[in-house]
């Protein structure tokens, strides 16, 4: 039997994804972190950026990916909880609308829009989008 992780993906409005995992990968305050069954116990604040989960079950391994924008992440005891202030999947991501935003907030001077969607355009050529 192959370790798991228990993951929970939420964002302020909604849950966004739950299910079973070998690792994920997320960038905190400290920098990039992976964790992975066993890991030690864990809070910390997320960093916006792609959040890659790597997934197990029945249908075999796969990939999910997700844009996250603050929060915090927290493992103990094999459930990884990612609490963010918003998150959306890759594939909910419109890359057409995410580049017209990014340079939008490119000409507006606008750091916070641009970073918005900068980590909308990275989770999404992370799933290959």
């Amino acid at each position: 039997m192959v370790a798991e992780l228990h993951v929970e993906l939420v964002a302020a409005d909604r849950q966004v994804w739950s299910g079973r995992a070998s690792r994920v990968v997320a960038r905190t305050v400290s920098g990039e972190i992976g964790i992975m069954p066993g890991h030690q116990p864990l809070l910390a604040v997320l960093q916006s950026g792609p959040v890659t989960v790597r997934t197990t079950g029945e249908s075999g391994e796969g990939t999910v990916v997700a844009a996250v924008h603050g929060g915090f992440i927290s493992y103990t005891d094999g459930k990884l909880s990612l609490l963010a202030e918003i998150a959306e999947l890759s594939d909910e991501i419109d890359v057409d609308r995410a580049q017209r935003a990014l340079d939008q907030a490119r000409s507006d001077a606008d750091a916070s829009a641009e970073r918005r969607a900068d980590v909308r355009l990275r989770a999404a050529a992370a799933a290959g989008r």
